[in-house]
């Protein structure tokens, strides 16, 4: 447990690293009949194993490098949403997680809760820019793993090309979730949640030691939902479970173990008919009948660490994770001046393996200190898929058989050495990486085909730290992605290839600002990103179709967070982004990327009354703001510009009344205004969706 003066002597700071659990103040009466006021005890949600963060700031991490390192000083861009941010907020999906994170777009495909689509700066990474705790996460083409929020304890979005230490990932960045962990003290959360559309749902989450010496800690979060959304036939429901378990038998010796079961029903279709090109009529896609996405996952590994001596220390971390979804899909087609409709059904299954060695070196030479990583690391991925389509009716696809679509196995072995060398106030990075990528396609009438990829993939950065907090930066980097799937040269015809695999290059320049006796930082970056044979989306006919294209993105970023002793948090980002379109289709080179605004703001600010009459009142309210887009990559027609509101109530009841202690009501709003629009990408268009509103009662014991 860790304890933190307050500047109030009966208030509790809720600044912590998420909301924090106080143990009741202690004042007693001496015979003169002074009082005295104990500190409040705060216990984070968080574990700090392997992110380290106070409030919605983030001071820690590893996966910029591998190793424990303060964010500060890694020479490329980093945000991190907190556990804190998470519980102000409650985001439902991964998606609405990234809402205020600068160069992250997670709006381009309107309401969609089957999947977490973003894009980092301005480049898709939900197939190859997963990873959780550290290792990659592959989607297939439509088995996509969910990210549970409830189950998490932070996310950390490192931006820019990361292959040099983590291979195959995208141009953009890569978005590593860190499961929650194994506690050494006692945690114990129940919370119910319930709002609209019948939405009911239920969470626990408890951890702390098994035994008397600690050297064995657990930590069991679980969650199940029920509920509607505002389309007809289209639930929301899940049952999550996540089990973990920590192995001390000496100081220097670490082993945990990961685990999860979820089982998910949403809807198989979220669209809305395009009546023509480029225009959103109100007849909804999917029929009630027949519109489950219906999906079980999994996930087994574990993280192993062992400290020899003050030079060495070695890891092994090792997952297994598989997804099933069965999509029970529908459309509609003009015949003459009416509306036909058809059905569909996808099934597809996905399974990763991933396994990755390293050896941590910390040693001298001379005045400079290194801190080197070298490691070995193996991944497999598999997927096998079956599609039918029936024009008759929902009974005739039922009833059909699905025939097989096509699938893919991939192998990758890659090798890495990175060294952080520090010298007085400044910090080298060197980074390199060779992988081998072999893999084998199988089309939907059984042939093969086969393709070996392989490349280097590097990274220098350069920082300098200042005495008064400020740290200037540059960074050199590049990505490889061999691509999961098939692609379209020319999306109106029925032929397709492998895809070739993505190479980018970035340089970026930047600086960081720990302000002094604050808790508060503030970043800013220019980049500059190449990427070749990217793969991007394409419907015709209402399918769903990949191509593969030059772009080159380049921006601004400006980052802001901070969580202060007056009881106020707050985070602040603009993005300044231009895709352009280097190779592509006939009509669009030279042409900016769709559904890629210009201008990206939000703003976020949280305020808790640890004293007078409001006490244990907190209130929070944001906006996001995006600029007008172009609706296709022709840049023929634009989509309009955007704002959303949202908000939090909070009321902890602890504050009043020692009796309540770790009971907290809190009720927020997404999109307060219900402001709904039409956002077009490659010429197919999407809804936002409208207000939502819940409430949620915490106890934490």
């Amino acid at each position: 447990m860790r304890t933190r003066p307050t500047a109030w002597r009966l208030g509790i700071t809720l600044l912590g690293g998420a909301a924090m659990l106080g143990q009741s103040g202690l004042a007693h009466a001496q015979d003169g009949g002074d009082i005295t006021v104990l500190d409040k005890i705060l216990v984070d949600a968080e574990s700090d194993e392997i992110l380290v963060q106070d409030g919605y700031v983030a001071k820690k991490d590893r996966i910029g490098t591998k190793v424990d390192t303060p964010i500060a000083k890694i020479p490329q861009a980093v945000s991190v949403v907190t556990q804190k941010q998470i519980e102000d907020q409650k985001p439902r999906t991964l998606n609405e997680s990234l809402n205020y994170t600068a160069s992250a777009n997670p709006n381009s495909f309107g309401f969609d809760t089957r999947y977490d689509a973003f894009f980092l700066r301005g480049f898709q990474a939900f197939y190859n820019g997963m990873f959780r705790d550290g290792l990659r996460q592959y989607n297939g083409p439509s088995a996509w793993f969910k990210t549970e929020p409830y189950g998490i304890e932070g996310v950390t979005i490192l931006k820019g090309p990361a292959s040099s230490l983590y291979g195959v990932s995208g141009p953009g960045g890569i978005v590593n979730v860190v499961t929650k962990r194994p506690k050494e003290e006692q945690y114990r959360e129940v919370e119910m949640l319930m709002g609209e559309h019948n939405r009911f749902q239920a969470g626990l989450d408890a951890s702390g030691p098994v035994n008397e010496d600690g050297s064995i800690l657990y930590r069991f979060t679980s969650l199940g939902r029920k509920s509607d959304t505002d389309l007809s036939g289209y639930p929301d429901d899940k049952i999550y479970l996540a089990p973990a378990v920590t192995f001390k038998p000496d100081e220097d010796t670490k082993l945990t173990i990961l685990g999860e079961y979820s089982k998910s029903v949403t809807g198989g279709t979220a669209a809305f008919y395009n009546s023509a090109y480029g225009v959103l009529s109100n007849v909804y896609e999917g029929d009630p009948a027949w519109n489950d996405l219906d999906q079980t996952q999994g996930r087994i590994g574990y993280e192993f660490e062992h400290r020899f001596n003050d030079v060495l220390t070695v890891r092994q971390n090792l997952r297994y994770n598989a997804v099933d979804s069965d999509i029970e899909y529908s459309g509609h087609y003009p015949s003459g001046p009416d509306l036909l409709r058809y059905w569909g059904h996808y099934t597809e299954n996905m399974k990763n393996f991933v396994v990755d060695n390293m050896a941590q070196f910390e040693f001298d030479t001379g005045p400079v200190r290194h801190t080197a990583v070298a490691g070995v690391d193996y991944a497999w991925s598999d997927y096998d898929a079956g599609s039918g389509l029936s024009y008759v009716s929902v009974d005739d696809i039922k009833a059909a058989p699905v025939p097989y679509a096509g699938g893919q196995e991939m192998n990758q072995v890659g090798v890495y050495l990175h060294d952080q060398m520090e010298w007085n106030d400044l910090t080298l990075f060197a980074s390199g990486r060779y992988d081998w990528v072999d893999t084998t396609s199988t089309a939907a009438d059984f042939t093969q085909s086969e393709q070996d990829d392989s490349a280097f993939s590097g990274r220098l950065g350069l920082s300098y730290q200042t005495e008064w907090g400020l740290t200037p930066y540059v960074n050199y980097s590049t990505s490889f992605s061999p691509n999961i799937g098939f692609v379209y040269d020319d999306v109106s015809s029925n032929v397709s290839r492998v895809a070739r695999p993505t190479i980018a290059t970035q340089k970026e320049i930047g600086v960081k600002y720990e302000i002094p006796d604050y808790n508060a930082t503030v970043s800013a970056a220019l980049f500059d990103i190449d990427q070749k044979d990217g793969v991007v989306f394409q419907v015709w006919d209402g399918i769903n179709k990949q191509r593969q294209l030059d772009l080159n993105s380049r921006g601004v970023e400006l980052e802001a967070n901070a969580s202060l002793d007056n009881g106020f948090s707050f985070i602040a980002s603009y993005t300044y982004l231009r895709v352009k379109i280097e190779r592509g289709a006939d009509g669009t080179v030279g042409k900016e990327l769709s559904a890629t605004p210009n201008h990206i703001l939000s703003l976020w600010g949280h305020y808790q009354f640890e004293n007078g009459t409001l006490e244990g009142l907190g209130l929070g309210t944001g906006v996001r703001v995006a600029s007008s887009s172009y609706g296709d990559d022709t840049n023929t027609f634009k989509n309009d510009a955007r704002a959303f509101v949202d908000a939090s109530l909070s009321y902890d009841f602890g504050y009043r009344n020692p009796m309540l202690e770790g009971v907290k009501l809190q009720v927020n709003a997404k999109n307060l205004f219900d402001n709904q629009k039409t956002i077009c990408s490659a010429g197919y268009c999407y809804r936002d969706e409208g207000r939502s509103l819940f409430g949620s009662l915490r106890y934490r014991f």
